[in-house]
């Protein structure tokens, strides 16, 4: 039995690109000149680095915002960036309101 057998699959950059992408576009952000933005605000960045994801999302929505960065080795990544993401959209929906 090989060494392997419970071994993940190999990530899929590009394909865990397009959903996350996917995803962002459910939360009602819009996507121009590859930034995410809510309400006319960037929030979010991704692009496409070898076998990786380079993400950056704004620490709060800003005209001239600070950005925290991260790379997204694997699926297990990008499911954190993504919770990590929505609970601030949450919060700064909450926070507006």
């Amino acid at each position: 039995m090989p060494d392997d057998f419970f071994a993940p699959p190999a990530f899929k950059a590009d394909e865990a690109l397009a959903a996350l992408k996917r995803r962002l576009r459910e939360w009602r952000l819009v996507e121009r000149e590859g930034r995410f933005e809510l309400q006319g605000r960037a929030i979010a960045e991704l692009q496409l680095e070898g076998g990786a994801i380079r993400a950056r999302t704004v620490r709060m929505p800003a005209m001239s915002p600070q950005w925290d960065e991260t790379r997204l080795h694997n699926s297990a990544d990008v499911r954190r960036f993504s919770e990590a993401l929505q609970q601030r959209l949450t919060r700064w929906a909450d926070r507006d309101e």
